[in-house]
């Protein structure tokens, strides 16, 4: 079984929105995180999906869901205090559906720019390795601040950014949730990273550029000018 797990708990401070979050902000009339659930819905790999949201919007989420037709919504729980928190509620909920090696996508609300090839690269992935981070090639140089106060700048051949989906076998990342959490964990940045400390492998592929998370409204603006691109392409053929 493949489950994707969307988190939409955060409040998007960064964003300088009033009146909504901003996986709800809308364009063309549909909100972000549709934009991004209708991506997994019309896979036809992927059987169920589960998605964290802060608590108050799920019953407008759940019009939304009905308004687009998004039909492989199973659950929805709260989101929590943290990204790694939401995360673990929505595993949790994962946990009630499927069996322990069924094979999670787990994904951000607010990241609606991804593909089909992508979702079928990181299910095949997983199969290879039993996890799978999408990633983009590093197009400027990274500088690593050590303890002492030197740098050590990494060769950018060799460096890749970290993007999701993030995908595991649900038995593991689930272990190193429980694990974070005995040990009072609560602050790791993402799934892979978490992963990572705890000693597991990971399996890369490399995604699309353009598979941005938009928490700017600069990122917005990038956003509807991809979606722009995209209808350009259906319309005129290119």
């Amino acid at each position: 079984m493949n489950i994707a797990v969307i988190f939409a708990g955060g409040s998007g401070l960064r964003m300088h929105t009033k009146s909504r979050p901003k996986q709800f902000l809308d364009l063309n009339g549909k909100p972000i995180i549709i934009y991004t659930l209708e991506l997994f819905d019309n896979h036809p790999e992927i059987d169920a999906i589960v998605v964290a949201c802060i608590e108050n919007w799920i019953p407008f989420l759940e019009k939304q869901l009905r308004k687009f037709e998004i039909n492989k919504v199973v659950k929805m729980v709260p989101g929590g205090q943290t990204g790694q928190a939401s995360i673990y509620n929505g595993l949790k909920a994962a946990q009630e559906i499927a069996q322990a090696d069924a094979t999670v996508l787990i994904h951000d609300g607010v990241r609606p720019l991804i593909t089909e090839q992508t979702i079928t690269d990181n299910l095949r992935k997983v199969e290879e390795c039993g996890s799978c981070i999408t990633c983009i090639p590093a197009t400027e140089t990274f500088i690593v601040r050590q303890p002492d106060g030197s740098l050590e700048i990494p060769s950018r051949s060799d460096s890749l950014i970290a993007r999701a989906p993030q995908s595991f076998k649900l038995s593991d990342i689930l272990s190193a949730h429980e694990r974070a959490i005995a040990e009072g964990l609560h602050d790791f940045i993402d799934s892979c990273t978490m992963m990572s400390h705890y000693g597991y492998k990971l399996g890369t592929v490399i995604g699309p550029m353009e598979n941005i998370k938009i928490t700017t409204p600069t990122d917005f603006f990038v956003f509807r000018a991809m979606v722009k691109v995209h209808e350009d392409q259906q319309i005129f053929g290119l």
